[in-house]
């Protein structure tokens, strides 16, 4: 074999060799190249997404001021609550009082 030969031989081994790896790379990105669906349906699942976390986010600031406000009328409702405790406390020492009073006013007359 002479040297043009073998030039050449390598050159059309090479080239070959070029072929196939061309090849073989068109068609890896052929069979897993991402259909425009595909794509199209994860941008649509994505804003859903963003959209479930802002009503998540919207419903938790609802309730945290719900309970803010339920907190707030408990604690009126026990403070009056309280206050109607004491008053019937007192009416009720008011009562006795006057009971024994009207009793000391019966057997002394």
């Amino acid at each position: 074999m002479s040297r043009i030969e073998f030039i050449v031989a390598t050159a059309i081994i090479l080239f070959i060799a070029f072929c196939m790896g061309w090849f073989a790379n068109w068609l890896v990105h052929r069979f897993t190249r991402v259909a425009q669906a595909d794509v199209d349906q994860l941008e649509r699942m994505g804003q859903e997404l963003h959209e479930a976390e802002e009503t998540r986010d919207q419903a938790i600031t609802y309730l945290q001021q719900r309970e803010a406000e339920l907190s707030n009328q408990l604690s009126q409702t026990e403070a009056e609550l309280a206050a109607a405790m004491e008053g019937l406390r007192d009416a009720r020492y008011e009562a006795e009082e006057l009971r024994t009073h009207v009793s000391r006013m019966q057997q002394q007359t």
